[in-house]
């Protein structure tokens, strides 16, 4: 462990960003606690860790449950006595032309973006108060800057997540930092969760040219390095080719 070293809570771990993150941020040192509901890949991922000489550790996990949240964010905090930076990771994407009429898929998404992300925000901050300091670092989307077709509510959902961010570092006065990080196409399981037909074949153009999720990754680690005293607000990963 290194004096840089930082307790740092990521949601959807067991696959895509979440999981890059985790690889990520364990090789850089800091001690990982990794939520997701699929228990058998954060258990595989946190043993490979763990094997490579990192710490971390595990725990299944619903964001659109606060109080499975608030257990989340107080089991790290009693496993490693702080909780220094939240990754609100965790994400869904289910597109879909609004006329479509997929209301389910509507709500899921907004429990699972924007609940989520307000569900990890109200565990965390009061820990990060009371601790004297904290990060949160809210996963985002070039959905959050435009809309698209099929897109509607997904992109509102990160428009959300948004202007949440932006809230909450108004509010922070200094001792709580927020990024938002909004990733372009990204190759991850996102798109594997649209069921509508006309969504799923234009995604698979849109996701024609890809960065790895380990680029994301490094845009996170790269806001959790800085010293406290400066706080990276935005950022934005695209593919290079991409125009959008």
């Amino acid at each position: 462990m290194t004096q840089t070293s930082k307790v740092v809570l990521v949601t959807g771990a067991s696959s895509g960003i979440g999981e890059a993150t985790a690889r990520r941020l364990a090789a850089d040192g800091h001690r990982l606690y990794l939520g997701a509901r699929r228990t058998d890949r954060l258990d595989a991922l946190t043993g490979e860790l763990t094997a490579a000489g990192a710490t971390a550790a595990f725990r299944r996990l619903d964001v659109t449950d606060a109080a499975d949240v608030r257990a989340f964010v107080a089991a790290a905090g009693e496993r490693y006595g702080r909780v220094d930076v939240l990754v609100n990771n965790a994400g869904v994407m289910p597109l879909s032309p609004l006329e479509a009429l997929r209301t389910d898929e509507w709500d899921r998404m907004i429990d699972v973006n924007v609940r989520g992300v307000l569900h990890g925000i109200a565990a965390a901050l009061p820990v990060m108060r009371a601790q004297g300091g904290g990060h949160v670092v809210n996963i985002a989307s070039v959905g959050a800057y435009e809309v698209s077709p099929t897109a509607a509510v997904y992109c509102a959902t990160k428009f959300a997540v948004r202007a949440i961010s932006e809230g909450l570092r108004q509010e922070s006065a200094g001792d709580i930092r927020v990024t938002l990080v909004s990733p372009g196409v990204t190759e991850s399981e996102l798109a594997d969760g649209i069921a509508d037909p006309a969504a799923r074949e234009a995604m698979k153009a849109y996701r024609a040219v890809a960065i790895p999720a380990s680029a994301v990754a490094g845009a996170i680690a790269y806001a959790v390095s800085q010293p406290r005293e400066v706080d990276v607000n935005e950022l934005v990963v695209r593919p290079a080719a991409s125009a959008q």
